[in-house]
Protein backbone atom coordinates (compact mmCIF):
# COMPACT_ATOMS: atom_id res chain seq x y z
CA UNK A 1 0.00 0.00 0.00
CA UNK A 2 1.45 3.50 -0.84
CA UNK A 3 2.84 5.42 1.72
CA UNK A 4 0.76 8.90 2.62
CA UNK A 5 2.55 11.62 3.96
CA UNK A 6 2.43 15.17 5.58
CA UNK A 7 5.04 17.56 4.93
CA UNK A 8 5.17 18.71 8.99
CA UNK A 9 3.86 18.07 12.22
CA UNK A 10 1.65 20.85 13.65
CA UNK A 11 1.72 19.40 17.05
CA UNK A 12 4.24 16.98 18.68
CA UNK A 13 2.80 15.69 21.75
CA UNK A 14 6.50 15.05 23.43
CA UNK A 15 7.26 18.07 23.65
CA UNK A 16 4.80 19.63 25.29
CA UNK A 17 4.35 19.21 29.06
CA UNK A 18 0.31 18.83 29.06
CA UNK A 19 0.59 15.79 26.38
CA UNK A 20 3.71 14.37 27.30
CA UNK A 21 1.94 12.07 30.05
CA UNK A 22 -1.71 10.31 29.83
CA UNK A 23 -4.13 10.88 29.30
CA UNK A 24 -2.49 14.05 28.37
CA UNK A 25 -6.11 16.19 28.06
CA UNK A 26 -7.02 19.71 26.47
CA UNK A 27 -10.11 21.19 25.69
CA UNK A 28 -11.24 21.18 21.90
CA UNK A 29 -12.42 24.59 19.97
CA UNK A 30 -14.93 22.78 18.12
CA UNK A 31 -14.09 25.38 14.93
CA UNK A 32 -10.70 23.68 14.88
CA UNK A 33 -12.53 19.69 15.39
CA UNK A 34 -12.23 18.56 11.58
CA UNK A 35 -9.24 19.39 9.60
CA UNK A 36 -7.86 19.94 6.02
CA UNK A 37 -4.11 19.08 5.86
CA UNK A 38 -1.44 18.91 2.64
CA UNK A 39 -2.37 15.34 2.78
CA UNK A 40 -5.86 15.76 2.12
CA UNK A 41 -6.59 14.57 -1.44
CA UNK A 42 -4.42 11.10 -0.55
CA UNK A 43 -5.60 10.39 2.67
CA UNK A 44 -9.01 10.44 0.97
CA UNK A 45 -7.88 8.35 -1.76
CA UNK A 46 -6.87 5.82 0.30
CA UNK A 47 -9.77 5.96 2.35
CA UNK A 48 -11.86 5.37 -0.87
CA UNK A 49 -9.94 2.69 -2.19
CA UNK A 50 -10.21 0.85 1.20
CA UNK A 51 -13.68 1.47 1.87
CA UNK A 52 -14.33 -0.38 -1.80
CA UNK A 53 -12.46 -3.23 -1.50
CA UNK A 54 -12.43 -3.45 2.35
CA UNK A 55 -15.43 -2.72 3.42
CA UNK A 56 -15.72 -5.60 6.25
CA UNK A 57 -12.59 -4.45 8.15
CA UNK A 58 -13.16 -0.41 7.75
CA UNK A 59 -16.67 -0.13 8.87
CA UNK A 60 -18.31 -1.83 11.93
CA UNK A 61 -21.68 -1.48 13.52
CA UNK A 62 -23.16 -2.90 16.93
CA UNK A 63 -27.32 -3.41 16.83
CA UNK A 64 -27.92 -1.09 19.26
CA UNK A 65 -25.41 2.03 17.42
CA UNK A 66 -28.06 3.31 14.77
CA UNK A 67 -29.74 6.29 16.77
CA UNK A 68 -25.89 7.56 17.32
CA UNK A 69 -24.87 6.66 14.14
CA UNK A 70 -27.75 8.88 12.44
CA UNK A 71 -26.93 11.78 14.78
CA UNK A 72 -22.92 11.49 13.77
CA UNK A 73 -24.20 11.61 10.47
CA UNK A 74 -26.27 15.09 10.63
CA UNK A 75 -23.96 16.44 13.65
CA UNK A 76 -20.51 16.28 10.92
CA UNK A 77 -22.61 17.51 7.84
CA UNK A 78 -23.66 20.19 9.79
CA UNK A 79 -19.55 21.20 10.92
CA UNK A 80 -17.64 20.76 7.78
CA UNK A 81 -15.12 22.90 7.54
CA UNK A 82 -14.26 25.92 5.03
CA UNK A 83 -13.13 24.24 1.76
CA UNK A 84 -16.27 22.24 1.59
CA UNK A 85 -19.43 23.04 -0.42
CA UNK A 86 -23.01 21.50 -0.39
CA UNK A 87 -25.30 21.62 -3.36
CA UNK A 88 -28.65 19.36 -2.19
CA UNK A 89 -27.13 16.01 -1.58
CA UNK A 90 -24.35 16.38 -3.08
CA UNK A 91 -21.23 17.74 -0.90
CA UNK A 92 -17.85 18.53 -2.69
CA UNK A 93 -14.28 18.30 -1.12
CA UNK A 94 -11.48 20.46 -0.56
CA UNK A 95 -9.57 18.54 -3.26
CA UNK A 96 -12.78 18.83 -5.95
CA UNK A 97 -14.03 15.16 -5.55
CA UNK A 98 -17.93 15.48 -5.26
CA UNK A 99 -19.35 13.10 -3.00
CA UNK A 100 -23.25 11.99 -3.38
CA UNK A 101 -24.97 11.53 0.35
CA UNK A 102 -26.37 8.31 1.08
CA UNK A 103 -28.16 8.11 4.26
CA UNK A 104 -28.65 4.43 3.94
CA UNK A 105 -25.07 4.07 4.26
CA UNK A 106 -24.13 6.93 7.15
CA UNK A 107 -20.98 5.60 8.07
CA UNK A 108 -19.86 4.76 4.34
CA UNK A 109 -20.44 8.30 3.20
CA UNK A 110 -18.65 10.09 6.08
CA UNK A 111 -15.79 7.87 5.25
CA UNK A 112 -15.52 9.67 1.79
CA UNK A 113 -16.01 13.31 3.28
CA UNK A 114 -13.62 13.48 6.26
CA UNK A 115 -10.08 12.30 7.05
CA UNK A 116 -10.65 11.55 10.79
CA UNK A 117 -11.63 8.42 11.55
CA UNK A 118 -15.14 8.22 13.65
CA UNK A 119 -16.12 5.89 16.35
CA UNK A 120 -18.60 6.14 18.79
CA UNK A 121 -18.68 4.90 22.35
CA UNK A 122 -21.71 4.22 23.84
CA UNK A 123 -22.92 3.50 27.77
CA UNK A 124 -23.89 0.02 28.32
CA UNK A 125 -25.89 0.18 31.33
CA UNK A 126 -23.33 -1.33 33.58
CA UNK A 127 -21.19 1.85 34.08
CA UNK A 128 -18.96 1.23 30.76
CA UNK A 129 -18.36 2.55 27.16
CA UNK A 130 -18.79 0.31 24.59
CA UNK A 131 -16.88 0.65 20.98
CA UNK A 132 -20.63 1.27 19.01
CA UNK A 133 -19.76 1.87 15.80
CA UNK A 134 -16.81 3.23 13.40
CA UNK A 135 -15.32 4.15 10.00
CA UNK A 136 -11.54 3.37 10.58
CA UNK A 137 -9.70 3.49 7.70
CA UNK A 138 -6.10 3.71 9.68
CA UNK A 139 -6.11 1.79 12.36
CA UNK A 140 -2.39 1.44 14.34
CA UNK A 141 -2.13 -1.81 15.09
CA UNK A 142 -5.38 -3.11 15.71
CA UNK A 143 -8.71 -4.31 14.12
CA UNK A 144 -12.26 -3.15 14.24
CA UNK A 145 -14.15 -5.88 14.42
CA UNK A 146 -12.02 -7.15 17.34
CA UNK A 147 -12.50 -4.59 19.00
CA UNK A 148 -16.37 -3.95 18.04
CA UNK A 149 -19.12 -3.97 21.36
CA UNK A 150 -15.79 -4.33 23.50
CA UNK A 151 -15.71 -2.05 27.05
CA UNK A 152 -12.72 0.57 26.70
CA UNK A 153 -10.80 -2.20 28.99
CA UNK A 154 -11.16 -4.72 26.46
CA UNK A 155 -10.58 -2.17 23.54
CA UNK A 156 -6.96 -1.16 24.76
CA UNK A 157 -5.71 -5.46 25.56
CA UNK A 158 -3.31 -6.14 25.19
CA UNK A 159 -1.18 -2.62 25.69
CA UNK A 160 1.08 -3.03 27.41
CA UNK A 161 0.90 0.65 28.78
CA UNK A 162 -2.81 1.04 29.60
CA UNK A 163 -2.94 -0.24 33.38
CA UNK A 164 -6.45 -1.12 35.05
CA UNK A 165 -5.53 2.44 36.97
CA UNK A 166 -5.29 4.05 33.39
CA UNK A 167 -8.12 2.01 32.06
CA UNK A 168 -10.33 3.73 35.49
CA UNK A 169 -9.23 7.18 35.04
CA UNK A 170 -9.97 6.92 30.78
CA UNK A 171 -13.64 5.52 31.80
CA UNK A 172 -13.79 8.53 34.36
CA UNK A 173 -12.42 11.20 31.54
CA UNK A 174 -15.54 9.55 28.95
CA UNK A 175 -18.18 9.88 31.99
CA UNK A 176 -17.05 13.65 32.42
CA UNK A 177 -17.20 14.40 28.37
CA UNK A 178 -20.00 17.01 28.19
CA UNK A 179 -21.86 18.45 25.46
CA UNK A 180 -20.35 22.02 25.91
CA UNK A 181 -16.62 21.02 26.97
CA UNK A 182 -14.94 19.02 23.91
CA UNK A 183 -11.53 17.34 24.80
CA UNK A 184 -8.75 16.34 22.52
CA UNK A 185 -5.17 14.59 23.14
CA UNK A 186 -2.20 13.71 20.87
CA UNK A 187 -0.53 10.64 20.84
CA UNK A 188 2.70 9.69 19.04
CA UNK A 189 5.77 6.72 18.27
CA UNK A 190 8.16 5.61 15.65
CA UNK A 191 6.50 4.16 12.59
CA UNK A 192 7.82 1.74 9.45
CA UNK A 193 4.12 0.77 9.09
CA UNK A 194 1.53 2.42 6.61
CA UNK A 195 -1.86 4.06 7.25
CA UNK A 196 -3.89 1.23 6.76
CA UNK A 197 -2.05 -1.33 9.41
CA UNK A 198 -4.83 -3.56 10.76
CA UNK A 199 -3.08 -6.07 13.35
CA UNK A 200 -4.86 -8.64 15.19
CA UNK A 201 -4.40 -9.01 18.97
CA UNK A 202 -2.35 -12.14 19.15
CA UNK A 203 -0.30 -11.06 15.70
CA UNK A 204 3.42 -10.07 16.61
CA UNK A 205 3.90 -6.25 17.16
CA UNK A 206 6.65 -3.88 15.89
CA UNK A 207 8.36 -3.41 18.76
CA UNK A 208 12.23 -3.25 17.55
CA UNK A 209 14.68 -1.50 19.62
CA UNK A 210 16.88 -0.76 16.42
CA UNK A 211 16.84 -0.50 12.90
CA UNK A 212 14.81 1.73 10.32
CA UNK A 213 11.66 3.54 11.46
CA UNK A 214 12.11 6.67 9.39
CA UNK A 215 8.51 7.80 10.44
CA UNK A 216 6.86 9.41 13.25
CA UNK A 217 3.17 8.53 13.43
CA UNK A 218 0.92 10.87 15.92
CA UNK A 219 -2.77 10.85 16.18
CA UNK A 220 -4.94 13.69 16.59
CA UNK A 221 -7.89 11.97 19.06
CA UNK A 222 -11.15 14.36 20.08
CA UNK A 223 -14.41 13.24 22.20
CA UNK A 224 -17.08 15.00 21.99
CA UNK A 225 -20.37 14.37 23.69
CA UNK A 226 -23.19 13.67 21.07
CA UNK A 227 -26.25 15.66 22.51
CA UNK A 228 -29.40 13.71 21.35
CA UNK A 229 -27.94 10.30 21.99
CA UNK A 230 -24.87 11.84 24.77
CA UNK A 231 -23.03 8.73 23.05
CA UNK A 232 -19.27 9.97 22.92
CA UNK A 233 -17.73 10.15 19.41
CA UNK A 234 -14.03 9.73 19.25
CA UNK A 235 -12.66 11.36 16.13
CA UNK A 236 -9.01 10.46 15.39
CA UNK A 237 -6.81 12.45 12.58
CA UNK A 238 -3.53 10.38 11.74
CA UNK A 239 -0.66 12.25 10.84
CA UNK A 240 2.36 10.19 9.31
CA UNK A 241 5.60 12.68 8.96
CA UNK A 242 8.99 11.93 7.43
CA UNK A 243 11.16 12.11 10.41
CA UNK A 244 13.51 14.57 8.73
CA UNK A 245 10.47 16.76 8.21
CA UNK A 246 10.08 17.66 12.16
CA UNK A 247 11.09 20.97 13.42
CA UNK A 248 14.45 21.06 15.47
CA UNK A 249 12.60 22.16 18.43
CA UNK A 250 10.42 18.96 17.76
CA UNK A 251 13.62 17.06 16.90
CA UNK A 252 15.55 18.08 19.99
CA UNK A 253 12.50 17.40 22.10
CA UNK A 254 12.31 13.41 20.80
CA UNK A 255 16.12 13.54 22.22
CA UNK A 256 15.02 14.65 25.71
CA UNK A 257 11.66 12.19 25.74
CA UNK A 258 12.04 9.85 23.44
CA UNK A 259 8.78 8.08 22.29
CA UNK A 260 8.13 4.23 21.72
CA UNK A 261 9.03 2.24 18.61
CA UNK A 262 6.10 0.63 18.19
CA UNK A 263 2.53 0.04 16.26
Amino acid sequence: MERVLQKSLPFAPWADARTRRLPGILPLDMGDWLRVDDAFAAQMALRERLLAERPDEVLGETAQSAPAVAELYDFVLDRLPDGFSRDGDAVTRPDGVTVVLDPERKLWTLGHLVQEDLCLMEEDGAGEHLLSAAVLCFPAGWTLHEKLGRAMMRIHVPVAKYTEDVGKRVQRLMDAVREENPLWRANAHHSRAPLFNPLREDAAKDTVEQGEMPFIRSERQCLIRLPKTRAVLFSIHTYLVDRKDLTPDQEAGLLEFPIHRAE
